[in-house]
């Protein structure tokens, strides 16, 4: 059974709506206001019942009922027995671009606020050997140069490339696209491959920014388990050859979000049959280098460099400010990239890129440092977890930066509603899930400090001792936002 048309859509436009201050009626309505107001809401729209809109939001329904009221009387929309709520015709009629209704990113548009952020995990904290590469870069005369570098900075390529080599995987800098972040990457490689209506493989669940890239490429995804205990590559492979997709997407190393590691078997595996089958995988290796005691394992390009086009970023190592993103592949495709990246933004910021050779080139050291933060910290999580949610269910992880969390009953989405009122903006795990199986999950970043970590579940309890479930209202992912 799936949720009325519309309705995880707007629960997720709503965002932080109850992080503020008053009663919840009134947070409410200003918020259902600004969405008519510009337009996300559309003139005629239908709005859902009283009771289902209370019950997702976790609030009783006599709120839902109040902001309502207040709505008729502003005009803003229309109520009438038989036909059910709906936003007033007289509202104007925006054109709507393609957007977003992944919590990830609506988090991210907020304006900043009280709240302990859960949503997006990517380092905050600017490291010094940032400043120190900033510092060196500009104090340097920067060679005369036209500045446009649609494939990206000569030197970039190169020190990345050289590290693709020195990890077995030989690679010349006519193999590597410099993009602003891995996002930038993965919207190109959908751009490269996917037409509206191709079938893309996903992992479920799996990085929500990467479910927007491929809804927004007009995608058809299918779904294959990946759990704590890891991929299903069985399902995986059996897909591949059923489906003939356009594209896979995989998270083989510390994945987003269960934490898993694809074992080396698992990878050849995975890579000769797409290369059998002429199936071009996208593997995203933006944690790779976050384990906390292995170095990373092979690419999944090694055992199949023309099929497998690799992304990678400098985001989650260093600092999520630092926008370095890259794609190595095949040096044909690299350059048909290359030339849709130029229509965008002529290449990268060159000042980054040049701060970035020095980063690429103690990125070990920095990994090292990083992942050492990220085990204390991992730990320290874990430890308040099992303390004062003892009902939660998780597995520890080997690297990476999150915990994929199953409730003992309820749903995810509910639940973040209630969070949300205790202080914590927090990622429900069907928003990363287009398969509907983690609707009772959460992803639980580890990346604060360990006292903002023990505050952090110490606000979570609370939410959960208040936590009542609305077993009427099974959950789904958004629905396509095109």
């Amino acid at each position: 059974m799936s949720n009325p048309p519309g309705l995880d859509d707007l629960v997720a436009r709503l965002g932080r709506w109850s992080a503020g201050r008053g009663p919840l009626y009134l947070l409410l309505a200003r918020r259902l206001r600004r969405l008519v107001d510009d337009g996300e809401l559309a003139p005629g729209a239908p709005l859902p019942p009283d009771r289902v809109l209370a019950a997702a939001l976790a609030v009783g329904r006599t709120t839902v009922v109040a902001a309502y009221d207040l709505l008729s009387q502003d005009g803003k929309i229309v109520r009438r027995q038989g036909s059910g709520t709906r936003v007033a015709p007289a509202a104007p009629v925006p054109r709507r671009p393609a957007d977003t209704a992944t919590p990830l990113f609506l988090h991210l548009l907020e304006p900043p606020d009280h709240l302990i952020q859960l949503t997006c995990a990517a380092p905050t904290a600017v490291p010094t050997a940032v400043t120190q590469a900033y510092t060196r870069v500009l104090s340097e005369r920067l060679a005369d140069d036209l500045g446009y570098h649609p494939a990206g900075h000569p030197a970039l390529r190169v020190a990345l490339a050289g590290r693709y080599t020195r990890r077995g995987l030989p690679t010349a800098p006519e193999q590597i696209l410099v993009t602003t972040g891995a996002q930038q990457g993965l919207s190109l490689l959908a751009q490269r491959f996917v037409s509206p209506g191709d079938k893309v493989i996903v992992e479920a669940p799996t990085y929500p920014g990467a479910l927007d890239v491929f809804r927004e490429a007009a995608a058809d995804l299918r779904a294959v388990p990946s759990r704590a205990e890891g991929l299903d590559v069985e399902a995986l492979l059996r897909a591949l050859r059923q489906e003939q997709p356009a594209a896979a997407y995989l998270i083989p190393t510390h994945h987003n979000p269960t934490g898993t590691v694809l074992s080396t078997l698992a990878r050849r595996r995975i890579a000769e049959t797409a290369a059998e089958l002429g199936v071009p995988v996208i593997e995203d290796e933006v944690l790779a280098d976050l384990g906390f005691a292995d170095a990373p394992p092979s690419p999944l390009a090694t055992f199949a460099p023309g099929t497998v086009v690799t992304v990678g970023s400098l985001s989650k190592v260093i600092w999520g400010g630092l926008r370095v993103g890259w794609v190595r592949g095949p040096a044909p495709l690299i350059m048909q990239l290359a030339r849709f990246k130029a229509v965008h933004d002529l290449g990268s910021d060159v000042i980054t890129q040049l701060a970035a050779v020095e980063l690429v080139g103690n990125l070990d050291t920095l990994s090292k440092h990083r992942t050492c933060e990220l085990r204390r910290q991992h730990d320290r999580l874990c430890t308040e977890l099992t303390g004062q949610l003892p009902d939660w269910e998780f597995t520890r992880v080997a690297g990476g930066q999150t915990l994929w969390v199953r409730l003992p009953y309820g749903d995810g989405f509910s639940f973040a509603q209630v969070a949300l009122r205790h202080g914590v903006a927090i990622l429900p795990g069907g928003s990363l899930d287009i398969s509907g199986a983690s609707e009772g999950c959460l992803r639980i970043p580890f990346l604060a400090p360990p006292e903002t970590l023990a505050e952090t579940v110490r606000l979570l309890a609370g939410a959960w001792r208040e936590y009542t479930p609305a077993t009427a209202i099974p959950r789904s992912l958004p629905p396509l936002i095109i």
